[in-house]
């Protein structure tokens, strides 16, 4: 029995058997044409490259009807790289100039291109050598001829492993076939990892070298939840998956009647859930598991399905769905998270080496001030449609939070004087996710309507662990007694300006948590759609003074390992269908 530890990007948990996609890409000898066949060969491109578009297109319509607009953005994209002369014309350039076929000038210019995505050295752009050679094989496949994959001929319920996945095929992909998928490379933001997300099919990215040491036919168990991957497990181990796939069910099952209960703790507290959200259809889901509105909109996302930056009108129209969707809630826009793991092209171009210390978030934002107003414009207009609020990431100096105030103040003044309608009492915040908004938050809070913690942020930053590096992921750990002692600080902060506090990072949605977080004097968590009803369930099931017991019991502990062990007993006698006794850790 093996284990491996990668990234859950799409949750669930799946034993089946392995197919290993480990399909090499198409070897093309270099081979001159005479003169005369050169115009041929230019011909013969024309055609690959047209057939090509005219496939991804289709991709696009079929993909918008099954998955929704944001991946088929993906399939526009790709479509946008086949007509863009700064990939095609060097193709061109080589069949006159060296006199070789289009395939092999094919393979040399998509060649170069991974090779430049790759030399970045960062995970959300290397993600990209995916897209580029699935569109090398498309072309390819137009101008030699179909290549058959094992994939295509997928016919029985099996866990692809593969050392890369291209988004056209994840897309291919049907919950009748394949039962969960792993990769070797690949982050969270890749495009592959967004096409899981969307179909539903558990899935980790990142398993390092997973597949060479697995082979067709060997059990495995894919835990999309934790990350984890157990190759070949023993029968003990996959009947305590077994079991906990079966209690999973249930438990969700038992859930499904919470979505119109109140949020209420025993004592008659009322706990406000919201939603955190990539998409605008994700606001539906939200309120079909019961929360009261969004609390996170990540709008960064809109960068990750187009290769340009969208437009006002682009970005106006998304947000006005996800506010129509909730139907009167209340949602709040985080202005762009750029850089740090979330790269625009621009960045790639020339990448920074410590991108998380580096131009991110509302710092990227100040500048490139065009494309800031632009979202802010798009945002203002949206909240026209419903209560919406909006908040700025990383501020770490009240100089920032000014600026990027007095930045929303001309926007405001330029719709004014358009006469385009706005919430002008749209209400201001601040996620505080660096040491230094946490520690500084008594004057923050002068200056702002409310603050969302970022724990995500929080933590590495207090800790200084980069939460993408395998290499110190046993150091990133929200139990930390430093990250705690800032959070409850900033707790108190708010609550003695009488700002709204809410928290949104992923600690917001462990239950292990959650009785925590209440007693430390949170009262409004947002976490994904999915983990709300069981939040709802340990609401209802506790009362503020025992959450308050804990508090003050676990402020005494100097040890995270003491921390994470006295929240998961409390967690575990008010809720035990949510922990699983399975034996694999991650």
């Amino acid at each position: 029995m093996e284990i491996f530890k990668g990234i859950p990007v799409s949750a669930g948990v799946a034993i089946g058997r392995v197919l290993v996609l480990d399909d090499a890409r198409v070897r093309i000898p270099r081979r001159t044409v005479d003169s005369n066949e050169v115009k041929g060969e230019l011909t013969k491109l024309e055609s690959a490259l047209e057939m090509s578009r005219a496939e991804l297109l289709d991709l696009e319509s079929r993909a918008h009807q099954r998955l929704g607009d944001d991946a088929a953005q993906i399939f526009a994209f790709h479509r946008g790289m086949l007509g863009d002369p700064s990939l095609t014309g060097p193709i061109r350039e080589r069949i006159e100039r060296e006199r070789v076929t289009a395939e092999f000038s094919v393979v040399q210019a998509f060649g170069d291109l991974a090779e430049w995505f790759r030399s970045l050295d960062d995970p959300s752009f290397s993600a990209k050598v995916d897209d580029v050679w699935d569109l090398e094989r498309r072309v390819l496949r137009h101008l030699i001829g179909e290549q058959k994959t094992r994939l295509a001929r997928l016919t029985e319920p099996a866990v692809v492993v593969s050392h890369e996945l291209t988004p056209s095929e994840a897309a291919s992909f049907t919950p009748e076939t394949v039962m969960a998928f792993v990769t070797d490379v690949g982050g969270r933001t890749s495009h592959t990892a967004i096409m899981a997300h969307a179909m539903g099919i558990p899935a980790v990215v990142g398993a390092g070298r997973l597949t060479a040491a697995a082979q067709d036919g060997d059990l495995i168990i894919v835990d999309g939840d934790r990350g984890v991957i157990v190759l070949n497990p023993d029968e003990e181990t996959v009947q305590e998956h077994r079991a906990y796939i079966e209690r999973q069910r249930l438990f969700r099952t038992s859930l499904a009647d919470l979505a119109s209960e109140e949020a209420t703790t025993t004592c008659g507290e009322h706990i406000t859930l919201m939603g955190n959200i990539e998409f605008p259809r994700e606001a539906a889901a939200v309120i079909e598991m019961g929360g009261e509105g969004v609390g996170l909109y990540r709008t960064e996302f809109l960068f990750l399905t187009k290769d340009d930056e969208p437009t006002e009108e682009e970005q106006f129209e998304t947000y006005a769905e996800a506010v129509r969707s909730l139907g009167g809630r209340p949602i709040t826009f985080r202005t762009f998270d750029l850089g740090a793991d979330k790269y625009t092209s621009k960045q790639a171009k020339d990448p920074e080496r410590n991108p998380f210390l580096g131009l991110r978030s509302i710092r990227y934002c100040m500048q490139n001030l065009p494309m800031f107003r632009t979202q802010l414009r798009a945002i203002l207009r949206a909240s026209a449609l419903g209560p919406a609020r909006i908040m700025f990431p990383l501020i770490t100096t009240l100089t920032e939070l000014r600026q990027a105030r007095m930045v929303l103040r001309d926007v405001m003044e330029d719709l004014e004087d358009e006469g385009v309608p706005f919430d002008r009492g749209l209400k201001v915040g601040m996620m505080v996710e660096s040491p230094a908004a946490a520690v500084m938050a008594s004057a923050f809070a002068r200056e702002v309507d409310f603050f969302s913690i970022g724990t995500n942020d929080l933590v590495q930053y207090v800790l200084a662990v980069d939460r993408t590096n395998e290499h110190v992921a046993s150091l990133y750990t929200p139990s930390h007694p430093a990250v705690l002692r800032l959070v409850k600080d900033v707790i108190r902060a708010a609550r003695r300006q009488g700002v709204e506090v809410s928290i949104c990072g992923e600690i917001a949605g462990d239950v292990e948590y959650t009785m925590l977080l209440l007693g430390m004097g949170l009262r409004t968590l947002s976490a994904s759609p999915g983990a709300i009803p069981q939040l709802k369930r340990v609401i209802r099931s506790v009362d503020i003074e025992t959450c308050e017991r804990l508090a003050r019991k676990v402020g005494s502990l100097d040890s995270e390992r003491l921390v994470a062990a006295q929240l998961r007993d409390a967690a575990r006698k008010v809720i035990p269908e949510a922990f699983d006794g399975r034996s694999v850790e991650d």
